[in-house]
């Protein structure tokens, strides 16, 4: 199934990527340009790859070992230019390369999409066996990685953030777009651009809104709850943050956090993430309002207890296909709490769980 938008969803957010830039005098402001330079050049061209065969593979979950999905994975490599897809260098079932990112990619796209078989049951991003396609040494410097709607995309980062492909909650949330993309039909908060509103040719598709808020948070609960079911943790155990490690440390410890949405001592030096509903305004920034429903999420999990990914994650993730483009944090908390009810009951603690959570962070009364 072809994307029907070019929805560019990077895992360092405009703000934040500008804000480390510009705390680095001249030479930021050449990477911001050298950021938007690369972003403009973008061009994928659709690869045909050959016929795979089908890889039995065993992989070990928290559960045990077991059999896992057959996948149809590719890495490319981009040799520091920006037309995708580059160079291909490990397919499915191949033997591991030299490249070290090469190899943190394959194997981290592996273990999301054993998550997402594993716990949802769910054949790849589209539900259907889609091959998922990465290209790594995405232009020179370049501090970022995407998802471009088709694929993933990886830069080798600079002295300011990096550690894309070795990130498995980021390469998560990223590919979770991919995942919300084609579980929403015309995506979730996407929006068509104007020419004249588009920070770069390519761009044509933008996250808005609290619909575009969910999406965000759709995929930062999905990396969250990745990055728990690889280690093993509970919701109490995890430290439920997004991109840890990935900045350089005078710069923070972490993206975002789940548990205190906008806390500076747990994530970065400018984080403004919204918590609640009190301080969101129209017209913010999705990754700030995105704060609202990931502590929403977490609030639950930690309520249920045990395992988020178990009770309090496929909550989320059947309550989510129910929204509709534009939906608001309303109607995903009544998504859930009509979700949680028809699974475990009215009464029940799980679903007493998710209708505190929402009324903790004001979006139900």
């Amino acid at each position: 199934m072809k994307p029907a938008y070019r929805c560019f969803c990077f895992a360092v957010p405009s703000k934040l990527f500008r804000k480390l830039a510009e705390k680095s005098g001249e030479e930021g402001r050449k990477r911001i340009d050298s950021h938007i330079e690369h972003s403009m050049r973008l061009r994928t061209h659709r690869h045909v790859c050959a016929k795979q065969a089908v890889v039995p593979r065993t992989v070990q979950s928290p559960q045990g070992f077991m059999p896992a999905q057959a996948y149809r994975r590719s890495i490319f490599n981009a040799g520091f230019d920006t037309d995708l897809p580059g160079k291909p260098v490990r397919h499915e079932g191949d033997k591991p390369v030299k490249d070290r990112a090469v190899n943190q990619v394959y194997d981290n796209t592996g273990i999301a999409l054993d998550f997402f078989h594993q716990v949802f049951g769910r054949d790849s991003l589209d539900d259907r066996s889609m091959r998922v396609e990465s290209a790594v040494h995405f232009g020179k410097d370049f501090a970022n990685a995407m998802w471009t709607g088709e694929q993933m995309v990886y830069g080798d980062g600079d002295e300011n953030v990096g550690g894309f492909t070795e990130a498995l909650d980021i390469i998560t949330h990223e590919l979770s777009h991919g995942v919300i993309q084609h579980m929403i039909p015309g995506g979730l908060g996407v929006v068509k651009l104007a020419r004249k509103d588009r920070e770069f040719e390519e761009q044509t598709h933008v996250l808005q809104g609290q619909a575009g808020a969910l999406n965000e948070s759709f995929s930062d609960v999905m990396g969250s709850m990745v990055k728990q079911w690889h280690l093993g943790q509970t919701a109490a155990q995890a430290n439920w943050l997004l991109g840890e490690n990935m900045l350089a440390p005078q710069h923070g410890k972490a993206i975002r956090s789940l548990k205190d949405p906008g806390n500076r001592k747990l994530t970065w030096y400018d984080d403004d993430q919204f918590k609640t509903m009190e301080q969101y305004v129209d017209g913010a920034d999705v990754h700030d309002s995105s704060g609202i429903p990931n502590h929403a999420f977490y609030l639950a999990a930690r309520k249920i207890g045990g395992f988020s990914w178990e009770k309090a994650g496929p909550i989320w993730y059947e309550a989510f296909p129910k929204l509709k483009p534009k939906a608001s944090f309303l109607d995903a908390a009544r998504a859930t709490s009509r979700v949680a009810s028809a699974r475990f009951g009215s009464k029940s603690k799980e679903y007493m769980a998710v209708a505190s959570a929402w009324q903790a962070v004001k979006v139900l009364p």
